[in-house]
């Protein structure tokens, strides 16, 4: 393992030389990243889909935080493991791993499922803090292909959705694995057991500073994946803003982005927080959005379930109307949604999911034009509801027709009413004395049926339709 470790990085070192001969090159300093642009497929996509899964889709309860929370003394998941499984020093999170079979997936049925939802880009976790690789590494026998499933899930994902016209990309949490599973250290379970310390290592504490093996080693994985993978699309979480993890932060921003260039394909960094200056890589919040509209190109990550990221079976889930809304409401602002579902260990994935999938992708397919390659206009929206604003901050009050969301595509203003009217529509931004143009004409998008309309001094008023083409949402398309 050592000459593998040592070969991967002299090949990144000199991958890292060759590619500083040019000027034209990224080179692994601020000044040189912030020439990055984001590429106009991610401007262009609006909508992707995350994937949990993993061996904590075995236990399904609570959340993907069980393999910590397994081994914290005072959680429920630790009274729930002792009393279904029996002590730690016998039965912990390894354990699990032969219980992931995944006998049912398949990469063919999910992608064609997220392009019926209308879904651009496709982000399957790689990687997530417990530990266990969901494809075939070189650095950890940990891995999906060679123990539980027994299969690359990242490199059947990948090789799918580019063979269904949509662009891949992962996310890595290894970093976190610094101290994930340290609760194990406190008491007799088998994380103390040095036969799995490769597995379960390091598991230290979270205020000491990372190894420079440890950072050497998340760089080596990272590297890995975009060599074996080609992804377009580099998710992380928010632990690699630790300021020791900078010089390695900025080496793989460096190194993945010319892999973009030599690929002649651009690519994304997707970050929270500080771990990025701004113009270096593409802002991710987490079930949060912004106030207003950004401008620079950013990403809401969010889920269909309530509780969970992965499958759970006490988990509660969002219905299409709301992630539609907000979805519109998201793009008006400048940004993409990244919608994740928790499939079953078994590779299933939830009716629940599935229904808010296809509820979402038959409003796009009516109404697409209004969100994929849009940008924002000069105001994002008007309405009596306030967005939820910040991470971890849910849209607790649903929007209504009342509220209008504005995205534009060349000259054409797209106005949507984030319900479906039972009243005339009032948009107060585009009355004549409010100076944004006189309307020329106003179609809804999907109907044939004659709009009514009038555009006054103080308010443009459109009246309600017969007939709408879909649910949830209604798009106004107007010309000046």
């Amino acid at each position: 393992m050592k000459t593998k470790r040592f070969v991967l990085l002299l090949a990144f070192s000199i991958s890292l030389s060759n590619i500083s001969i040019s000027q034209e090159r990224f080179q692994a300093n601020w000044e040189s990243l912030n020439d990055y642009k984001t590429p106009d497929w991610f401007r262009d996509a609006k909508f992707g889909i995350f994937i949990h899964w993993g061996v904590y889709s075995v236990p399904a309860f609570n959340s993907e935080w069980y393999p910590r929370n397994m081994y914290d003394q005072k959680s429920p998941e630790y009274k729930h493991h002792i009393e279904k499984y029996g002590p730690l020093n016998k039965f912990g999170y390894k354990d699990f791993i032969p219980m992931f079979k995944a006998e049912k997936f398949s990469a063919q049925k999910w992608v064609d499922l997220f392009k019926r939802a209308g879904a651009q880009y496709v982000v399957p976790v790689a990687e997530h803090h417990d530990g266990f690789a969901m494809y075939k590494t070189t650095l950890s026998k940990w891995n999906a292909a060679e123990m539980g499933p027994k299969i690359d899930v990242v490199g059947e994902l990948a090789k799918e959705t580019k063979k269904q016209g949509l662009i891949f990309g992962l996310s890595s949490h290894r970093i976190e694995h610094w101290w994930f599973l340290n609760q194990g250290r406190k008491f007799d379970s088998d994380v103390l057991d040095p036969k799995y310390a490769d597995f379960y290592g390091p598991a230290r504490e979270e205020n000491e500073t990372m190894s420079p093996e440890f950072m050497n080693d998340w760089l080596l994985r990272c590297t890995e994946l975009v060599e074996k993978y080609q992804p377009q699309l580099f998710w992380f979480d928010w632990w690699i803003e630790q300021p020791a993890l900078e010089p390695y932060r900025k080496s793989f921003s460096s190194y993945y982005y010319n892999k973009g260039l030599e690929w002649n394909k651009g690519v994304v960094i997707n970050y929270k927080n500080i771990s990025f200056q701004e113009k270096t890589a593409v802002l991710d919040i987490e079930r949060g959005k912004l106030g207003g509209i950004r401008e620079l190109p950013w990403q809401t990550d969010d889920a269909v379930g309530n509780e969970s990221w992965c499958y759970t079976t006490n988990n509660t889930f969002k219905s299409a109307q709301y992630v539609i809304t907000n979805l519109i409401d998201i793009v008006s602002i400048n940004g993409n949604l990244l919608l994740n579902i928790g499939p079953r260990s078994d590779g299933t994935i939830t009716d629940e999911d599935t229904a808010v999938l296809l509820g979402t992708g038959e409003w796009l397919q009516v109404n697409g034009e209004a969100i994929y390659g849009t940008r924002p206009w000069k105001l994002f929206g008007e309405g009596p509801t306030v967005s939820a604003s910040g991470s971890f901050v849910t849209q607790e009050k649903p929007f209504t027709a009342r509220d209008i969301r504005f995205t534009t595509k060349g000259a054409t203003l797209y106005a949507i009413a984030l319900g479906v009217p039972e009243a005339n529509t009032v948009i107060k931004s585009l009355a004549l004395k409010a100076n944004n143009g006189k309307i020329t004409s106003i179609k809804v998008v999907g109907s044939s049926e004659v709009v009514n309309w009038a555009q006054n001094p103080g308010e443009l008023v459109i009246k309600p339709l017969k007939n709408y083409p879909s649910a949830n949402a209604v798009v106004y398309k107007i010309e000046f």
